[in-house]
């Protein structure tokens, strides 16, 4: 009865051992239920006295736009954190004390994502900037293997910055802080210090942020049940990693083992329920080769003829399933991409000239003369002139300078026709004033004597009549336009014989009819009108005169409908007749053999000119007339 409730109680402080198995995880120290972890110092075990946390806070007043330090970040920091407190328009930047730019530097923002220097990865965080009211920061788990400086690129008032680190107790120092400095020394690069205002702690790692571990963390002493197990979860490898490069994951394996000799056995002979879960462990920490990340071309800058347009081309890296911006030397094995080129989305508008110029329109004197200019799109169509630069519109108008005008007498020829069948009559010509357009013909105004517009005509006598006879009427004297017309009108004797002429008085008693009327056949419409020939422009050996000639309608105005063939001539040749040269009485040769000194050309000599003064006067004359034929 004993021994049976002894194995009861023994049952019960077994099952409790497994409860408490159950509930523990694997230790850092790689043994189930151990309870160790890791500090904030990274030390197994530990109790955060190996490390201090360093934290502060910049609050300085700026007021000069540029790079201003904040702090200064030792070599070998860990759990860095620096946070801007409240969102502005300032940004955090970040330098290594070898010159590097890790973080917005010159000039330039980087976007949010990941960035390796100083030996550890920073991630730098902007928070959206309408939804959000954090400000940006940027975290790294360190350690670093140099200095780091921290600035503020200053852009408005200065919400505060939060900055903290972890350093080993060995390498504790105080935080460097930039050396006071009037703030006119703030600059536009990364090398002007700034005075501030900074509120600084040295902790303990642990002391009011980080707890050490509970020091009483055992399961309770039952010793004669875990004896009694025989089989233990033991860690005995990993899985293979998950990545290849640019930081991957492993995952620890357990197998059921002897506990005794530590031999690998079946798992079904451990508990399942107490097998630890699989602890996740990275791997492959070395960077995947770097490529070009290239972003999309931006619109052309010019709608039409040749722009320029742009891409952003980046130097990226995979991490840790995450695509990181690195620095460029780390593509210097790739060929950059272009990061501008030339476009073009279509051809521009042009102006184009579509006709030539137009006659003047004055005979002479000034006017103006136009011409067709459109704009012309590159398919051919007009399109409006707001398409086109106008700056660089050809002119459609045009002053033109016909020369100076002046007036001529213009006058047709003489009609054909008399007015008269019989005896005297008349005959006429159009006769006008008008403004002619050669200015540079000797040509007299309209000033002289106005020329006759008829004559005299006679077309034989006429047969005698009895008493008043009239004759019929002539052919009008204008072909066209107005004319006068006659006829005869004589006192006749009639008689046996014939007709006799008498005297008019004898039959004065009798109303005389009359004898002329003015007539119009038809408008004339255009006729052709000249003036005056100009002067001969030679007097001797052939010159030749000009006249103007003008087709003109019936109101005298310019028109192009006379006949071509019966056109007037506007020149002909005049003085055909050689120039003789004035003979001197006292020009004589005075040497009996003056041929002998043409032939020798001894005439240029003033002694045989005057000696052989016929002969080398002659011959000058025919020199200077071969000269002005040829």
């Amino acid at each position: 009865m004993l021994s049976g409730l002894a194995l009861l109680l023994l049952v019960c402080l077994h099952m409790r051992v497994q409860g408490k198995l159950r509930s523990q995880s694997l230790g850092c120290d790689e043994y189930l239920g151990s309870g160790r972890v890791v500090d904030k110092c990274g030390v197994c075990g530990g109790d955060n006295s190996t490390c201090r946390l360093v934290s502060g806070v910049f609050k300085h007043s700026l007021s000069k736009i540029g790079y201003h330090k904040i702090v200064e970040i030792p070599e070998g920091a860990t759990k860095i954190n620096v946070t801007e407190m409240v969102k502005s328009r300032n940004y955090l930047a970040l330098r290594s004390r070898s010159g590097r730019s890790i973080i917005n530097g010159n000039w330039a923002i980087d976007r949010p994502g990941k960035y390796e220097g100083a030996g550890t990865m920073f991630t730098y965080r902007r928070p959206n900037e309408i939804s959000s009211t954090a400000g940006e920061s940027f975290l790294a788990e360190g350690p670093t293997n140099e200095i780091l400086d921290v600035y503020m690129i200053f852009q408005q008032p200065n919400p505060g910055v939060h900055y903290e680190y972890i350093l080993p107790s060995e390498k504790l120092v105080s935080p460097q802080q930039p050396s006071r400095r009037p703030e006119g020394n703030a600059v536009n690069g990364q090398d002007g210090y700034d005075q501030q205002n900074h509120q600084e702690n040295f902790n303990p790692a642990g002391s009011g942020r980080y707890s050490p571990p509970p020091t009483e963390n055992q399961v309770p002493s039952v010793q004669p049940p875990r004896r009694e197990r025989e089989y233990n979860w033991k860690l005995t490898g990993a899985t293979e990693c998950s990545a290849s490069c640019g930081k991957g994951f492993r995952y620890s394996i357990f197998h059921c083992v002897n506990r005794l000799t530590q031999v690998q056995v079946s798992d079904s002979l451990c508990d399942s329920s107490s097998r630890p879960s699989p602890q996740e462990e990275a791997c492959n920490l070395q960077p995947c080769p770097a490529f070009w990340d290239i972003g999309e071309w931006s619109e052309c800058s010019k709608t039409c003829g040749l722009g320029m347009q742009h891409r952003q081309v980046l130097c990226r890296q995979v991490y840790a399933n995450r695509t990181l911006n690195v620095h460029t030397s780390r593509c210097r094995h790739l060929e950059r991409p272009e990061t501008a080129s030339t476009c073009q989305l279509k051809i521009c508008s042009e102006w184009q000239i579509r006709s030539e110029w137009t006659s003047c329109s004055v005979p002479c004197g000034l006017g103006q003369r136009s011409r067709e200019v459109h704009c012309v799109s590159n398919v051919g169509d007009f399109v409006p002139d707001e398409e086109c630069n106008m700056n660089l519109r050809p002119n459609d108008v045009e002053n033109c300078d016909m020369g100076a005008c002046a007036k001529s007498w213009f006058y047709t020829e003489w009609g054909n026709r008399c007015s008269a069948e019989c005896g005297m009559g008349v005959r006429t010509r159009g006769v006008l004033c008008l403004t002619n357009q050669i200015s540079s013909l000797p040509l007299e105004g309209c000033g002289s004597e106005r020329p006759a517009d008829s004559q005299v005509c006679n077309n034989g006598p006429c047969e005698n009549r009895i008493e008043w006879f009239t004759g019929p009427w002539s052919q009008c004297s204008a072909e066209c336009g107005t004319g006068t017309q006659q006829r005869s009108v004589v006192c006749l004797m009639k008689s046996n014989e014939g007709f006799t002429v008498m005297p008019p008085y004898e039959c004065s008693s009798l109303d005389k009819p009359l004898r002329q009327q003015s007539c119009s056949l038809k408008a004339c419409g255009a006729k052709w009108y000249h003036t005056d020939w100009s002067a001969c422009s030679k007097t001797c050996e052939g010159g030749f005169r000009v006249r103007e000639v003008r087709c003109l309608s019936d109101d005298m105005l310019s028109r192009e409908g006379c006949d071509v063939q019966l056109k007037p001539e506007e020149k002909e040749d005049c003085n055909p007749e050689p120039c003789i040269p004035l003979i001197d009485e006292n020009c004589r040769d005075k040497y009996f053999n003056c041929n002998v000194v043409v032939q020798a050309r001894l005439c240029v000599y003033d002694y045989y000119k005057t000696t052989c003064c016929a002969s080398c006067s002659r011959v000058a004359h025919k020199q200077s007339t071969y000269r002005r034929q040829s």
